[in-house]
């Protein structure tokens, strides 16, 4: 039986590009596609894929913040993370949402398809380079420089919302929430952060992979 496999970017060429790979193996059928991580999320609810191949910088939602969502709407669906970031922090995120692989998108070529095999087993898999000549960081270490202006699920919504350049009643209406509660998470992010500017956040989610440089 074929891996049922969900595709998330927002550039359609990425989208064709891997679907032309994976279902060229014959072991793979792409089952949809999305170009938005909140997109992919309601996708993944209804059809239920074997994987979720997601990219990590998507607009309106995110694929860090689509994975946690994906996993509590479609347990059985295996995330695999697609990003042209390579940073350690980056990677201890993408590890706590759910996901079972972070995949560099200069690999795909090459290591595309062993990476969905293993996350379809439930296996984890991580690009090569990731690891480079350089040890990781020992779990217990990557885990307390995540931790500190670490921002919730709920407010990293919110922050790339704002870097996106919404408007506090415009991320209330997509979040369904009141303005008042996204100036409170706004407040919120910006103590944690230490950020005293839209410029400041706008280059914190640049940073984190909330949005696009």
């Amino acid at each position: 039986m074929k891996l049922r496999v969900l595709i998330a970017d927002d550039h359609g060429i990425v989208r064709k590009g891997l679907r032309s790979l994976l279902e060229g193996s014959g072991n793979c059928e792409v089952c949809c596609e999305a170009c938005n991580g909140r997109e992919a999320v309601e996708k993944a609810a209804l059809l239920k894929p074997d994987v979720a191949i997601l990219d990590v910088t998507m607009p309106v939602l995110n694929g860090i913040e689509a994975t946690r969502r994906i996993r509590k709407v479609s347990p059985h669906t295996e995330v695999l993370i697609l990003s042209v970031h390579e940073a350690d922090l980056l990677l201890g995120e993408v590890l706590d949402a759910g996901a079972k692989g972070y995949f560099l998108k200069e690999d795909a070529d090459n290591n595309l398809l062993a990476a969905v095999n293993a996350i379809s087993r439930h296996g984890r898999y991580f690009s090569p380079k990731l690891f480079g000549p350089q040890p990781a960081v020992p779990p217990a270490r990557r885990r307390n420089k995540i931790e500190r202006g670490r921002l919730t699920p709920r407010e990293r919504e919110v922050a790339q919302l704002l870097a996106e350049g919404k408007s506090n009643k415009e991320a209330a209406v997509l979040l369904d929430i009141s303005a008042k509660t996204v100036e409170t998470h706004r407040a919120n992010i910006m103590i944690k952060l230490n950020a005293h500017s839209i410029t400041e956040l706008v280059r914190y989610a640049i940073r984190n992979a909330l949005i696009q440089g």
